[in-house]
């Protein structure tokens, strides 16, 4: 059984990886969804550049497809086949968020989603505070694969201290 894995992914980082490899092992497969919504054109990443990063993190990974999608994670799973959607839960307020969010879309399609909970030791990561660090020089290379680490130096090159 696949199920798809939707996220803005802004940059992917160890959570996901988390997340993705749970659902690996309970479902088989995985179709990962880089979403850009239209209405949205904030962040840090363009949808080509989060996908080619997704790409190189899952691309040798079995049982994981990558790929992007504008619109409604609801049309995403639709378009791909699956029959839920798996989502990672950090904490509280990611449930409160999300259980809205799968109640409307189980009332609108039909389609379950299914949560896991993120490994306690990738629990407090996030991509706001992973772009946030890296936006002021901070090391965020224990928060993300190797290939996000490397671009963000690039795009963030540190000069200096952070004081």
């Amino acid at each position: 059984m696949a199920v798809l894995y939707p996220g803005s992914f802004d940059p992917p980082h160890n959570g996901h990886i988390d997340i993705v490899n749970q659902a690996v092992q309970i479902f088989g497969e995985v179709v990962v969804a880089a979403m850009y919504n239209p209405e949205k054109h904030t962040g840090m990443f363009t949808l080509d550049e989060r996908l080619g990063l997704l790409e190189e993190v899952f691309g040798k990974v079995k049982h994981v497809r990558v790929i992007a999608f504008p619109g409604l994670a609801i049309d995403a799973a639709a378009s791909v086949g699956v029959t839920a959607i798996v989502k990672g839960v950090r904490n509280a307020g990611d449930f409160d968020v999300e259980q809205q969010m799968a109640q409307t879309n189980f009332a609108v399609s039909g389609i379950r989603t299914v949560y896991l909970p993120s490994d306690p030791s990738m629990s407090f990561i996030s991509s706001r505070f992973v772009r946030e660090i890296a936006q002021y020089g901070g090391d965020v290379s224990s928060m993300v694969p190797v290939v996000v680490a490397n671009e963000l130096k690039l795009r963030f090159p540190h000069k200096g201290d952070r004081g």
